[in-house]
């Protein structure tokens, strides 16, 4: 019979880390914290940057909307959330949930955030030719949302992306 090697003996948990780089997790964390931040500002109140959204979001916002601002408030922890979820997919305590939890969190994120912000790359790319047509509220932050949030928004979902990649690479059971 082989003699157990290091490799056999370290295998104690759910799955075996191997080295991996970090800094996409990492990345996805400070995207997610930084969002979240905006949010937890828009939610107790703030103003900067609200005009940059959309005359739609922001006049029920303003008018504090008891929906909007339970969605915005829900919004800032949902974001905060992925901040923990990120850093799960890379640091030792993540360990403690499933392989499968971990890699369907991360698809799940990278997933909706790259749909989101691409889709609404494309879709604003359009109005921005006049391939489409813009609504009369949209048309002044319609720049706004191409060159910021959208971008934003596809820049979490390639930080979760390849997060999730680097786990799937370098964990096995």
């Amino acid at each position: 019979m082989p003699e157990a090697t290091d490799d056999d003996r370290s295998r104690t948990g759910p799955f075996t880390p191997v080295v991996t780089p970090q800094w996409p997790a990492h990345a996805a964390a400070v995207w997610a914290f930084l969002f979240g931040l905006v949010s937890l500002y828009w939610a107790a109140g703030g103003t900067w940057l609200l005009d940059t959204i959309g005359e739609s979001v922001t006049a029920p916002a303003q008018e504090n909307a008891p929906a909007m601002v339970a969605t915005v408030w829900a919004s800032a922890l949902v974001k905060l959330a992925a901040v923990v979820a990120a850093l799960g997919l890379v640091q030792r305590w993540g360990q403690i949930f499933p392989r499968w939890f971990l890699l369907g969190g991360g698809w799940l994120a990278a997933g909706l955030l790259l749909l989101y912000g691409g889709a609404g790359i494309v879709q604003q790319a359009l109005m921005a030719t006049g391939a489409i047509g813009v609504s009369d509220t949209f048309a002044p932050v319609l720049y706004w949302h191409l060159f910021l949030w959208s971008p934003f928004w596809l820049l979490g979902g390639v930080f979760f992306a390849l997060a999730t990649v680097h786990l799937t690479r370098c964990t096995r059971r």
